[in-house]
């Protein structure tokens, strides 16, 4: 029988593309240099480490002392790298060709930077498809972490977890270690002694020829910057006291994967379900599914029943995300089918700039929302916009595109019309409302129409019981982010009301009443008409684009008097921050936070600083403006908290005005 546990440690550290360089200074300051460094004066303690190729970048330019620690530390064979998608991808929702090519351009990053070609890979938020297996193994990567879940989830238990399995998908072969999920709770909340005991314990659990491994891979940032983290680990010590703890025991060895892999024989295939670990499944699902899925887990915990049935309490798929969040999905199919049309490229016309800003596209940040997920953020969508439009405005020069098109980009079963030229681009939803979902400056690369839609969320029902102390008590050590409830600011009750319709630009009303408009026939490209008709005339809605204009303009024909209403919500950078102001006649009214009315309006200019632009909207005749914030709950490690999305417009005018014309036009900051 083994003497000792392998233990395999392994830390991920990651910051989204896009995110305020304030935030991953503060990063680097509370958890990876504290943490490279308090592991630098204990070189027999090896370790893995997996760095994001964006972020990788980031430390390398500001912070090069650090990094030549740590490349120090893979020299002196203390540290194995791990690859991955260089953007940090979800490799299941990008295509087999991006899948590659981003784990080329990761590994090639760590040879060249790091001095070692990886072997293994991090698996974004652990996500996995069957499907993913074939890119990974073309690519030299013969090893990868998923949570033990996955694992329980294939009929294993948790004494068959303490090695690595093989899987295949046509052809090509691949290892999977579990990641205890036991670990990852108590890494680093429990003091330091009860994690290396837990470790020690797994010894018992070993089987004749095989060598046990406790096998951990996680954010590295639950070692700083999670909340009270910083003080724990490194003021109080923790992290200090637990490498102590590991390397003074008779018991626990530390190892690296490679060498274990090599050393240590598959425990036999596998073939794992799609699935992620087990709080992302909740979180991917509709609020009344997660109500429900919450509640069967809860019944099957207070009856003792959890630990057997949880394989079978699943939850949703990473991809759901896709089908929750209409936003997530037109960003996604957008990615996609700019991806093909690079694809398409002779190779002498692609350029490492358009693939450059076809994998930052592709990170998976701003694609899904959890305790995590950054969906709700709108500079992390803002990023996948800024790259999206950079990539398209590179392959019209290359292959242009008709200026008019018309398909179903999303897959809902509503077509979409294209209008566009060199400076911008209207994409309308051709149903009822005949709104326009992305509105996109190329001129500053920004997508006006980057809103989300409030919808009911499952921890709204966390709000609405107002929890204001943790749902677990610990007896010692600290509380995990998924144990804390908090609120960053007040939540009142109808910050949770859901949106009416999707928060489009141009939606209108006839006396409080919505229209219902058809598409009419066109002669020119850079036009098109929708009509809609009424108990007592009819209404034309006409869309010009002209240069960096948008012009849109309303015929109103009928007897009833009373008013018309249109409601464009922008997406503006700055959001309610200092950096953002309406402006009328030169004059700063408030900023985009503060509510506003004019009467009488013909113009009104939104400047905003993080655009480095502004927005002038003109009326041909005079109309009444209201403009308000939108926002949205989220929630993160932090807590619950308000989060601004759009400026809501909403101009009235008298159906006496039959013709209103009302222009937007887009200019950048000289």
């Amino acid at each position: 029988m083994p003497s000792s546990v392998s233990l395999l440690l392994g830390v991920h550290a990651h910051q989204p593309i896009g995110n305020f360089p304030e935030v991953v200074i503060d990063a680097h300051e509370r958890c990876y240099q504290p943490f490279l460094h308090t592991l630098h004066r204990y070189p027999e303690f090896r370790f893995s480490v997996h760095f994001s190729g964006w972020l990788l970048n980031f430390l390398l330019k500001h912070y090069p002392k650090d990094m030549a620690l740590l490349r120090e530390m893979v020299k002196r064979g203390q540290i194995e790298v791990f690859g991955a998608g260089d953007t940090e991808p979800v490799l299941a929702a990008i295509p087999e060709r991006d899948r590659i090519g981003q784990l080329k351009e990761l590994s090639r990053k760590l040879k060249k930077n790091l001095g070692q070609t990886p072997r293994g890979a991090w698996l974004t938020e652990r996500v996995w498809e069957p499907t993913v297996t074939p890119a990974l193994a073309r690519c030299g990567i013969h090893y990868v972490m998923v949570d033990d879940y996955h694992f329980y989830c294939a009929g294993k238990n948790k004494t068959e977890l303490n090695g690595y399995y093989t899987t295949e998908e046509d052809h090509h072969t691949l290892d999977l270690f579990p990641i205890s999920e036991a670990m990852r709770y108590r890494l680093p909340f429990s003091p330091a002694t009860d994690a290396i005991a837990y470790i020690e314990s797994l010894l018992d659990q070993a089987t004749p020829g095989h060598q046990p491994a406790a096998i951990y891979f996680d954010d590295i940032e639950k070692f700083g910057i999670w909340p009270e983290t910083y003080q724990w680990v490194y003021e109080q010590g923790w992290l200090e006291q637990f490498i102590q703890g590991v390397l003074a025991s008779p018991h626990i060895q530390t190892q690296h994967y490679r060498d274990y892999h090599a050393s240590e024989k598959t425990r036999g295939i596998i073939y794992l379900p799609t699935t992620s670990y087990i709080e992302m499944n909740e979180w991917t699902l509709l609020a009344e599914p997660a109500h429900l899925y919450d509640d069967l887990v809860q019944q099957a915990k207070s009856t003792g029943q959890y630990e057997h049935t949880r394989p079978f309490l699943r939850g949703g798929i990473w991809k759901n995300f896709f089908s929750r969040y209409p936003e997530s999905n037109w960003m996604h199919k957008r990615m996609l089918k700019l991806s093909a049309r690079y694809a398409k490229l002779k190779i002498k016309q692609r350029t490492a700039t358009m693939q450059q800003h076809l994998y930052a596209a592709q990170a998976n940040d701003a694609y899904w929302h959890g305790m995590f997920g950054g969906l709700y953020l709108p500079h992390l969508r803002r990023t996948i916009y800024n790259n999206l439009l950079a990539l398209e405005t590179l392959l019209d020069q290359q292959a242009p595109r008709p200026a008019q098109y018309q398909e179903d980009t999303d897959l809902d079963g509503i077509t979409e019309i294209y209008l566009h030229n060199h400076t911008l681009q209207i994409v309308l939803k051709a149903d009822a409302n005949a709104s326009i979902c992305e509105l996109d400056s190329y001129l500053l690369q920004h997508n006006f129409g980057d809103t989300l839609t409030r919808q009911t969320e499952h921890y709204y029902r966390k709000i609405q019981h107002n929890a204001q102390q943790n749902s677990h008590q610990h007896q010692a050590g600290i509380a995990s982010a998924h144990d804390r409830i908090s609120f960053k600011q007040t939540i009142n009750p109808e910050d949770l009301i859901p949106d009416p319709h999707a928060q489009r630009l141009f939606i209108e009303r006839l006396n409080n009443e919505a229209l219902c408009y058809q598409p009419q026939s066109t002669t020119r490209d850079n036009e098109i008409t929708f009509q809609a008709t009424t108990a007592t005339g009819s209404i034309t809605k006409h869309f010009l684009i002209s240069s960096n204009q948008l012009q849109v303009t309303y015929h109103y024909m009928g007897e009833s008097q009373g008013h018309l209403q249109t409601e464009i919500n922008l997406a503006m950078p700055s959001c309610d921050g200092p950096g953002g102001r309406y402006i009328k006649n030169n004059t700063i009214l408030s900023g985009f936070g503060e509510p506003i009315t004019l009467e009488e309006l013909n113009m009104l200019t939104l400047e905003d600083d993080t655009l480095g632009g502004s927005l002038t909207l003109a009326t041909t005749a005079p109309a009444t403006l209201h403009a308000q914030s939108h926002y949205t709950v989220s929630q993160s490690e932090g807590g619950f908290e308000k989060i601004m999305q759009a400026v809501k417009l909403t101009l009235t005018w008298p159906t006496s005005t039959n013709k209103q014309q009302i222009t937007l036009q887009f200019t950048r900051k000289k």
